[in-house]
């Protein structure tokens, strides 16, 4: 007691317990609770605290060297860091990094410490049901522990330290309480400089502490929580990005793993790209590191006989790895009538999605297939009643398309689909199969629709618009409220495809039907003569 400072209502309350510990008799059922509780009190850091490196430069250079990318999350960190330096006080503002599994979340946070010379502990919070797990358990109940939030500071051993929450979207509840509730103290600046832990019965002083979160799923994490947090998203990683960690980190993170130099195997950049298209389909870099180490343990097993070097063609590619588990997306070869490209977000990143539309006899339903969910089907039923409403403009009798069934079909019917930005692609679809209109083969779109025929804007524009590239596409139509988003595409794709913004699905259709007559340009199409069209061949997509 005498070496540390301790404030005056915790001297005074471990004078109280060793006074107490001391007249208690030997063997007595509570000396271990008191010894104990005694000891939670000595080794917490109460005074105790790092000195901060505010080196906005240093930080830089930290964070730069263990992560590739992530421009926009590092100068947030390094505005954060600046606040910090020219305040002389905590930052009261607790970052959320919100992004898929994989892409450095936490590896950040932890290069964060790192950069600042503070200690790190990290706590998850996955699956976390009871209340006490955060607040600690009262001293009456046998094998009474402190929460998860003391214990971390008790680790990190400085008031100080970098305190990381860790997948806070996967708190949950029951009977026991509500952890979440309990994290709100835990989290607001205004509470924390005297936070309450059932075990230790004392406040503790979290306000000197940098808090940082991560998620995966901003959606999942608790209303009251998110409130007291700003949001950092963390993008997926490009093809691109996932080449230069691969090689700047990851291979030779597995070479030292497995006791290989770098002269014992090489592996060029084409081969490290086939692996990531071929052999990984994530948002992430964690599979890709799993491949690597594969292809490490593989090139162990021959530089053990006694090879020297071992050089990753193809061949022994598949000699290593087998054969790929994921192909290229699918690319049409040529304009088809009632199929249209489109494109899909998904957390592994962007996706190609064929859409097809077939015209048949019947009574005027639409019949929507391929496992798509509430959101997608209403995107297709408001696509069709977008055409069937202006159905004379593009010279179709609409009391012919009341003997008209339409067929809606979103191919890998085992894969779930939803969201509303396919609207577009199943309104073109819908439109190519009613007139027998070609759909360019080299296009391809996303985008919401209004019954009026308006286009609205999208989210995942960056991961939809390389998906369109990584096909071999050339022209991808988009929302003009999506305009804005182009800055977040790489420049390399932004110059080898030819972005459109679309306002209105009219545009939409001049741009990917090939020969769409012009409003009025042709006859009226009667329903004698369309019951005499979809007799006649082609008329089914």
């Amino acid at each position: 007691m005498k070496e540390k400072q301790f404030p005056e209502a915790v001297a005074e309350r471990l004078k109280k317990e060793i006074g107490r510990l001391a007249v208690l008799p030997m063997g007595s059922h509570e000396t271990p609770i008191a010894r104990n509780y005694i000891e939670c009190l000595l080794e917490l850091p109460w005074a105790e605290q790092t000195e901060d490196n505010l080196d906005l430069d240093y930080a830089r250079k930290i964070l730069d060297s263990n992560h590739y990318g992530m421009e926009k999350v590092k100068d947030r960190i390094i505005e954060y860091l600046a606040v910090q330096k020219l305040t002389s006080k905590p930052n009261g503002q607790i970052l959320c990094f919100v992004g898929p599994p994989g892409v450095g979340k936490t590896s950040i946070v932890e290069s964060i410490a790192k950069a600042m010379g503070r200690n790190f502990v990290r706590m998850s919070l996955g699956g976390i049901r009871d209340e006490a797990e955060i607040r600690g358990h009262r001293r009456t109940y046998i094998g009474a522990m402190p929460g998860r939030v003391i214990s971390a500071m008790r680790q990190a051993g400085s008031t100080n330290p970098v305190l990381l929450f860790d997948e806070i979207d996967k708190l949950a509840s029951d009977f026991r309480g509500d952890p979440a509730a309990a994290m709100l103290e835990v989290l607001d600046g205004a509470q924390n400089f005297a936070f309450r832990d059932h075990y230790l019965e004392l406040p503790y002083d979290l306000s000197k502490a940098m808090l940082l979160t991560t998620a995966n799923d901003e959606q999942t994490i608790p209303k009251p929580v998110l409130d007291r947090m700003e949001v950092i998203h963390v993008q997926s990683y490009l093809d691109c990005e996932k080449l230069q960690i691969a090689k700047r980190h990851l291979l030779a993170k597995q070479l030292e793993a497995h006791g290989l130099k770098k002269s014992n195997l090489r592996i060029a950049d084409e081969e490290i790209l086939a692996i990531i298209n071929g052999y990984t389909r994530e948002a992430g870099v964690r599979e890709l590191e799993r491949m690597l180490a594969a292809v490490c343990r593989k090139a162990a097993c021959q530089i053990a006989r006694g090879r020297k070097t071992i050089t990753l063609t193809p061949k022994k590619r598949l000699e290593f790895l087998g054969k790929p588990r994921y192909h290229e997306d699918y690319k049409r070869e040529k304009s088809e009538v009632g199929v249209v490209t489109g494109l899909a977000w998904t957390p592994a990143g962007g996706e190609t999605l064929s859409i097809e539309a077939a015209v048949t006899k019947g009574s005027g339903i639409v019949q929507l297939t391929g496992h798509l969910g509430d959101v997608m089907q209403e995107s297709g039923k408001a696509a069709m009643t977008y055409v069937r409403a202006h159905a004379e403009e593009w010279g179709l009798d609409p009391t012919a398309l009341t003997k008209l069934d339409i067929h809606l079909h979103v191919p890998q019917g085992a894969v779930p689909k939803d969201g509303p930005s396919a609207g577009v692609a199943m309104a073109a679809a819908i439109l190519s199969a009613l007139t027998h209109t070609p759909a360019r083969a080299d296009i391809a779109m996303t985008g919401e629709i209004t019954l009026r025929g308006k286009v609205l804007p999208i989210g995942g524009v960056r991961e939809k618009s390389l998906a369109a590239l990584r096909a071999g596409l050339t022209c991808v139509l988009l929302p003009e409220g999506n305009r804005k988003d182009i800055e977040e595409i790489p420049e390399s794709a932004r110059n080898a495809l030819d972005f459109r913004f679309m306002e209105t699905l009219e545009q939409v259709f001049d741009e990917t039907l090939c020969a769409l007559p012009l409003k009025k340009a042709v006859p009226y199409y009667t329903a004698d003569k369309w019951q005499q069209a979809i007799h006649g061949e082609g008329m089914q997509a």
